[in-house]
């Protein structure tokens, strides 16, 4: 038994390096070997329903999946199978159904609320922010619902949160094609920030983390009258970390602001925000500048490529949207 154990764990292996190279075919030829040495191990079957999903052979990964999802030992991965399975197949109630049944086992499950809470976006029930919400206070080490809920206040008239949200996935998930979609949403936040005369029109005034928020930033409005750019949104956070420590930090502890200060006394918090924003709003500037400041930038993503972003314990500021 012990044998047939390690073989089916290595045939796994073999199946996922096959999948690695996009070799669907043989992966599932693999797996199904590894299947009938231990047709009840959780992990093949998942692998096997995955494989069927990247092959888009959805009547195999059903097949696969659906006794799965009965098992008492059905975990999260599970569950996220059988959503993206639903998903797929445009069965958006049974999708549904998965979703809310995963969350009676895992109720603070980051990569279900973040799963679940999509599905109900593409139905345009903006009850979604809700599950994305509790991602973040109940799991925050997962990157799903950073990204969500910052394009949602985006689309909001939130000047805060899309913000504070977006530049903390970035830090989570930085090289991503998902990151690259958020630094444009940053870059064109910071604008929609500045655009009222009033920084605090139509923003939450009952919370003081985003009053003490957009307070501190509508100080540097001056800056910003000179355009939006990595140059002017540098001396914009400059002077926002330097006043916020000063007024702010001791009542709202927050660790993306502790980083950022961290940047300052590193001598890299203009790197920062030229990868940040320079690199997705000119490109030709963001080369030139790479180009002529090479030992700064360098020392700047070897340093952030060794970093782990995680958000602080007890550091949840959002009230409104529980």
């Amino acid at each position: 038994m012990g044998l047939y154990a390690q073989d089916a764990k290595a045939l796994q292996e073999t199946a996922r390096n096959f999948s690695k190279e996009g070799d669907f075919s043989n992966a599932v030829l693999v797996l199904n070997k590894a299947h009938d040495l231990e047709p009840n191990n959780l992990s093949v079957s998942k692998d096997l329903a995955l494989v069927y999903y990247q092959k888009q052979d959805y009547p195999k990964m059903q097949a696969t999946i659906k006794p799965l999802l009965e098992r008492p030992d059905a975990d999260v991965e599970v569950f996220q199978l059988g959503g993206m399975l639903y998903k797929a197949l445009a069965d958006g109630k049974e999708s549904e159904r998965v979703y809310k049944k995963a969350l009676k086992i895992f109720p603070d499950s980051g990569p279900l609320l973040s799963d679940y809470g999509e599905l109900l976006w593409a139905k345009q029930d903006y009850s979604a922010i809700k599950l994305w919400e509790h991602g973040i206070q109940a799991d925050p080490t997962c990157t799903g619902n950073y990204y969500n809920a910052a394009r949602y206040y985006y689309f909001t008239r939130d000047k805060a949160w899309s913000l504070i949200y977006g530049e903390m996935f970035v830090n989570m998930e930085s090289y991503s094609r998902r990151t690259v979609e958020i630094k444009g949403l940053l870059v064109e936040g910071y604008k929609k920030l500045y655009t009222d005369a009033d920084i605090m029109k139509n923003q939450d005034a009952k919370n003081e983390f985003v009053v003490a928020l957009l307070t501190a930033l509508n100080k540097q409005a001056e800056i910003a009258k000179k355009g939006i750019t990595a140059e002017t949104l540098t001396m914009i956070r400059t002077r926002f970390i330097l006043d916020w420590f000063e007024k702010n930090a001791a009542k709202f502890p927050f660790k993306l602001f502790d980083y950022q200060r961290q940047l300052l006394k590193e001598g890299s918090f203009n790197a920062y925000n030229q990868w940040l924003f320079g690199s997705v709003q000119n490109a030709a500037a963001f080369e030139a500048w790479t180009n002529t400041h090479s030992s700064e930038y360098k020392q700047f993503t070897a340093a952030q490529s060794n970093r782990m972003f995680k958000s602080g314990a007890g550091q949840y500021y959002q009230t409104t949207s529980k």
